[in-house]
């Protein structure tokens, strides 16, 4: 019956059957023809690019300074990280072991590889032991052209 209803549901009819069994025809349907608006970089404009990173400062550090720099600087690789991710995309690579139809051990592995020239930190701020660290990039057809 729980299949029934999802396939239903699925194909957008404008009907549902309800668990009693009964059809409800004021059931609205959960598809719809949302189009999420995606930025293009064309020749004539620029797209800006801006993410927050953030670091945390590591506990067996011999002073506040130096616990503030290695915040700062895990949140600046952070911010450098989000910009390839936006910019480049994101390789993921997955395996699973599976013995007597159980999981056993399941493996995500994800890689960027980008290099990020021209982007400016705009703000730094610091509290309670995180650093954030927020960045951006103005990006243009020029850089992309060979």
């Amino acid at each position: 019956m729980k299949y029934f209803m999802l396939l239903l549901a699925l194909l957008g009819t404008s009907s549902l059957i309800v668990a009693d069994g009964t059809v409800d025809n004021q059931a609205v349907p959960i598809t719809s023809n949302i189009t999420k608006v995606e930025k293009v970089l064309s020749t004539t404009s620029s797209v800006r690019i801006s993410v927050v990173g953030q670091g945390v400062a590591p506990m067996n550090t011999s002073s506040p300074a130096q616990a503030y720099a290695l915040a700062k600087r895990a949140a600046t690789a952070d911010a450098y990280r989000l910009i390839a991710e936006k910019v480049k995309g994101v390789r993921i690579d997955g395996q699973d072991l599976i013995k007597n139809m159980m999981v056993k051990r399941s493996i995500v592995r994800t890689s960027v590889q980008a290099m990020v020239r021209n982007a400016n930190v705009v703000e730094t701020t610091f509290k309670e032991g995180l650093c954030e660290v927020e960045m951006e990039i103005l990006l243009s057809h020029s850089d992309f052209a060979q």
